[in-house]
């Protein structure tokens, strides 16, 4: 038993025999020993600060030259980043790191001064150790960043990925219950992503399957899922999908999908009335997203026990049901806080304490980073701790280049980088920007490096 110990037991019996546990020996950090309370709060120079790369946006500049990746990079380092996040699986869903199981990405459509254009990617190297060699030579840690339950995309340049190549693939993809009936994706159309139907477990061990291939970079720091989700609350309706609820509930359902959802409801705006049945489709969705989380850390786990495993969510918890993700804590009572829509065992399907890391997309308008509540950058990233109850970190941060960032003045974006670091990494484990992309276009580093700068000097 250490000295410390020792008298940490003695200073209790002597609180216990007086009779003064509540006065003496409260946690006061004036009357407490001092090494009692050494890391009672994680000082701001010791928590990480995260910047996304998209694949895309960031195509042009990245697709072929390694010299690129570092110069940016080091700029990322200059301004005060510790962690790079680089997505590694666009929203095609085909890939940027080596992998048997998924199919190389051979250009994205970027905007470039002419319109939106495709860009080719021609170079052999691999473009993950690129980032993870150029990242760790000056000191960065390197995450792959993952479009996960995405299969293909389609844009003005034509549509791409194995939901289009692969005809096999075709059952893979979601089905949508729209007010003309339940349609494939892939039918739908429209320039957008198309996702998988996250239920069918040919998605998942496909997903699985690339996910290890991943893990086993061994240099490589981390992995964050984004888009492990549902498409959104219309999604999905299938057949395939039916049959495994009606198994999750035991009994088959008369009327599908009316005792389930009516065609147009949308998460935040439920009618005054629900079908009986679309509390436990909500209860199922959240359970399948959980249980392919938990896989998908097991997987990586076992192939690479020290790699970092988390997600990036939207912050905006309340209305989050609509993709079918529950990022709480299973500690956190879901039904007590949102009675309108979660059933007790909603809970019982957070994910939080199969994560090591938890991005918040603090997405809030420039004009409101502080605040107490959702839709400020600091108010996300509050709840968002709240939620999670310390089974993860919580890293959040702003959008910095689309919404109302996209449209307010370079005065009050410029003032809001900055402040949303000392909004942010306040109020969680540390502080994400998305993208760098935003940076770059108008040369913004040094104001988020004036926040970063200010938040490790005072706290």
């Amino acid at each position: 038993m250490t000295k410390k110990l020792n008298h940490f037991l003695f200073l209790i019996l002597i609180c216990f025999s007086a009779g003064l546990v509540t006065t003496s020996c409260s946690k006061d950090k004036n009357s407490t020993p001092e090494w009692e309370w050494d890391n009672d709060k994680t000082p701001n120079s010791e928590k990480p600060r995260y910047i996304w790369v998209d694949a895309a946006a960031n195509f042009p500049d990245f697709a072929n030259s390694k010299e690129n990746i570092l110069r940016d990079l080091t700029l990322a380092k200059n301004a005060g980043f510790t962690d790079v996040v680089v997505d590694v699986r666009g929203t095609t869903g085909d890939v940027l790191f080596t992998t048997d199981v998924v199919d190389q990405a051979k250009w994205f459509g970027a905007w470039l001064p002419g319109g939106y254009t495709k860009v080719e990617r021609t170079a052999t190297w691999d473009y993950l150790q690129a980032f993870i060699d150029a990242g760790h030579s000056i000191g960065l840690k390197i995450h792959a960043g993952v479009n996960t339950m995405v299969g293909g995309n389609t844009t003005s340049l034509g549509s791409d990925g194995v939901l289009f190549r692969d005809a096999t693939k075709r059952e893979w993809a979601t089905q949508l219950l729209t007010t003309s009936g339940i349609v494939n994706t892939l039918d739908k159309g429209g320039s957008e992503a198309k996702f998988f139907n996250p239920v069918h477990e040919g998605v998942q061990n496909y997903l699985l399957d690339m996910l290890e291939d991943l893990a086993a970079y061994k240099n490589l720091d981390g992995i964050i899922l984004d888009r492990g989700r549902f498409d959104d609350l219309d999604s999905d309706f299938s057949p395939y999908t039916k049959k495994k609820f009606e198994e999750y509930l035991g009994y088959s359902i008369p009327n599908f999908p009316a005792d389930v959802m009516v065609a147009g409801t949308t998460a935040g705006n439920l009618p005054a009335t629900l079908p009986p049945y679309f509390k436990q489709w909500l209860e199922f969705r959240v359970k399948t997203i959980h249980d392919f989380m938990e896989k998908a850390r097991t997987r990586v786990k076992t192939t690479n026990k020290d790699i970092q495993f988390g997600v990036y969510v939207g912050g905006w918890y309340g209305s989050y049901y609509g993709v079918g993700v529950n990022w709480a804590s299973p500690k956190f009572n879901t039904s007590s806080a949102y009675p309108a829509w979660a059933t007790a065992k909603y809970q019982t399907y957070g994910y939080a304490d199969h994560m090591d890391i938890i991005l918040i997309g603090a997405y809030a308008a420039p004009t409101r980073v502080y605040g107490a509540n959702e839709w400020t950058v600091q108010g996300f990233c509050s709840k968002a701790v709240e939620k999670i109850k310390s089974d993860a970190k919580v890293v959040g941060g702003p959008d910095i280049g689309n919404g109302d960032w996209a449209t307010a003045s370079d005065a009050v974006i410029n003032q809001a980088i900055t402040q949303s670091v000392d909004a942010a990494i306040n109020a969680c484990d540390g502080y994400f920007l998305f993208d760098m992309i935003h940076l770059k276009k108008k040369n913004q580093w040094q104001y988020v490096k004036t926040g970063i700068d200010a938040a490790i000097e005072t706290k």
